[in-house]
């Protein structure tokens, strides 16, 4: 680029080489749906850090003043060219100087990359006094923060001190000033003039959040239907064990908050504070801020925060066009909803009817948002609500089938596994269709948490049912879970055997259409099977227990053959031994006179053999 956008302005500390656009947090359905409550009509707006264009997009077309901070030179000048009307500033946040505060301030990707690579990192809370200063009396200040101790950080078997990425110059986790918790997150707040009016939990992961839970909400008991879709997407991690467990057991024991990978955060500054609660400007460019602010510092830049952005998710699908979903059943039913993508190419266009968007009024806060496939849901503790215009639907209660066969396994409670198998077989038959690990059982009927994709053409319940059944005998075994049967048995013959429990006969063909059908379907059978997921250690351990136990079993048929053969071979030493005994003895008596005489007197008796049997001839 050879010339400046007129709309883009360097405040100092800009990144002429670098760009952050490829490690955009991809903030979608569940992200667009709060922001686009909390834009002011017809007023002002800052962004900071780097967005989603489609996120971008839907605020520019909302607010009449738009504002974004971006450190990288490169991607100032490509907003400054893609939105003229927009106010570009390019640099470091504590260089953002003379400018009137906003009514409402986005940094839904922290603070991190608000700062230069030229300047020493300052601590995260002297970022968070630079950004809450140009909250306006009145306004709003959304901050997304990465949690230090969330599931992703338990499930991630790299350090996190280093990601690996080139934008993580920073050591991560280093940092004093950084929250340890909702709680401290909020005396954070507190302590730069803001009050945090809301605070959410965001899964699965702090790179493609998709689900947003109110702490209200969290204190709530919330079904496993709906608390099991919240885990990590497969990618190129290596991963410590099966996030889906992990996940649940957090929710279960009362911990999402705090085990929350990301916090999402909208803080309010009282119309009756001043804009002097914080220094800004000159003074904050030192380095110098509040000492309740900067208590648990030893200097300006002491522990610098480091960049905790993880890479754009790979096992995230880049944003799909607006279209029309396919009718659901469950808890997460979905009609025609336009997608609002926020992938870094794809600029978003809101296509909602006027009377569906007044049917979520903005300026109020929904307890929870959900984004599943195309259709955001607002939550609640015991209903969803798809938007727009969608109608309540209550969550099924129950627990997972395939959590309640694993514990019947571990138990060897042959019956209880029988009684549930035969269940699922009549729910079978009624034309349901579900895979264990999708499936709600509470103890009358089942419920599916979300659909399932309609085959090319019709199967009969034989083959449904021992496609389900085969899936999770897959994930049985590749989890390494005690079953009450052999463990020679592979999944195949396991499935036949769970299909004869549940009173179904199936055979090798019906097997075989099960596995094309799953196929057909596309869905990842199990933690090591996948799409571009390495397998988690825990299914390392496993694998590497059922290989130890083949391998005793070998060395100790290899120690019983080796026996056997040792004795073979004294055997065969002994036998030797006789042999060269008698072949002694024997030269022994050729020697002998006797023997010599025999031998001398039995000649001519030989010679007269031969010539008798040539006159014979």
């Amino acid at each position: 680029m050879t010339e400046v956008p007129g709309n883009v302005r360097l405040i100092g500390g800009e990144m002429l080489l670098w760009s952050d656009a490829d490690a955009v947090t991809d903030w979608r359905g569940a992200g667009l749906e709060l922001v686009r409550r909390l834009v002011p009509p017809g007023g002002r707006v800052l962004v900071a850090g780097p967005h989603p264009k489609g996120l971008i997009g839907a605020v520019s077309g909302t607010a009449s003043s738009v504002a974004v901070l971006v450190r990288s030179y490169p991607d100032a000048c490509a907003l400054g060219e893609r939105h003229p009307a927009l106010d570009v500033h390019c640099g470091r946040l504590r260089a953002l100087t003379g400018v009137q505060p906003y009514d409402l301030v986005l940094a839904l990707d922290g603070l991190e990359r608000t700062h230069s690579a030229e300047e020493p990192a300052p601590p995260w809370r002297a970022s968070l006094q630079a950004l809450a200063a140009l909250v306006a009396p009145g306004g709003r200040l959304v901050l997304a923060v990465p949690n230090d101790l969330g599931v992703d950080r338990f499930v991630d078997a790299r350090p996190p001190d280093r990601e690996g990425a080139d934008g993580h110059w920073e050591p991560h986790g280093f940092d004093p000033s950084h929250p340890g918790g909702p709680e401290a997150l909020d005396a954070a707040l507190e302590a730069v003039g803001v009050v945090a009016e809301r605070c959410y939990a965001a899964y699965p992961s702090r790179c493609a959040p998709r689900a947003l839970f109110g702490r209200e909400l969290l204190r709530e008991d919330l079904p496993e239907a709906l608390t099991v879709p919240l885990t990590a997407p497969g990618g190129d991690t290596m991963l410590v064990a099966d996030p889906l467990r992990l996940t649940r057991l957090a929710f279960r024991h009362g911990l999402g908050e705090h085990l929350a990978p990301l916090w999402l955060t909208v803080a309010t500054r009282p119309r009756s504070s001043a804009a002097e609660d914080g220094p800004h400007g000159a003074e904050a460019e030192e380095g110098s801020y509040e000492p309740g602010v900067a208590a648990a510092e030893e200097g300006p830049y002491e522990a610098g925060a480091g960049i905790d952005e993880a890479p754009y998710a790979p096992g995230v699908a880049p944003a799909e066009e607006p279209g029309v979903a396919s009718a659901e059943e469950g808890p997460y039913a979905s009609d025609v909803v336009a997608e609002h993508a926020c992938a870094p190419d794809v600029a978003v266009e809101d296509a909602r009817e006027p009377a569906a968007v007044a049917d979520a009024p903005r300026d109020v806060l929904p307890e929870g948002l959900v984004e599943v496939g195309r259709a955001v849901h607002e939550v609640t503790a015991t209903s969803t609500r798809r938007l727009p215009g969608g109608t309540a639907r209550p969550i099924p209660r129950g627990r997972i089938v395939e959590e309640v066969l694993v514990e019947a396994c571990a138990r060897e409670d042959v019956r209880a596994v029988r009684d549930l198998l035969a269940a699922l077989a009549a729910w079978v038959a009624d034309g349901g269709d579900a895979p264990a690990d999708n499936l709600v059982w509470d103890g009358e009927r089942f419920t599916a948490i979300t659909p399932v994709p309609a085959p090319g053409s019709p199967e009969s319940v034989p083959v449904v049912l021992c496609r389900i059944l085969w899936r999770f005998a897959v994930r049985l075994l590749a989890a390494g879970h005690h079953h009450p049967w052999p463990w020679p048995l592979d999944a195949g013959q396991l499935a036949l055997t769970l299909c004869g429990m549940a009173g179904q006969t199936c055979d090798q063909d019906d097997l075989d259409r099960a596995r094309k059908l799953e196929a057909e379907l596309g869905q990842p059978v199990g933690p090591a099977e996948l799409a571009g997921a390495a397998p988690t250690y825990r299914d390392l351990l496993s694998a590497r227990d059922r290989v130890t136990e083949q391998l005793t079993a070998s060395l100790a048929r290899i120690a019983r053959l080796e026996t056997k053969l040792s004795y073979r071979e004294r055997e065969l030493v002994r036998t030797r031994a006789k042999l060269r005994k008698s072949q002694r003895k024997a030269a022994t008596l050729r020697r002998t006179l006797g023997y010599r005489l025999s031998r001398r007197l039995s000649r001519p008796r030989r010679a007269a053999r031969k010539v008798l049997r040539l006159l014979t001839r």
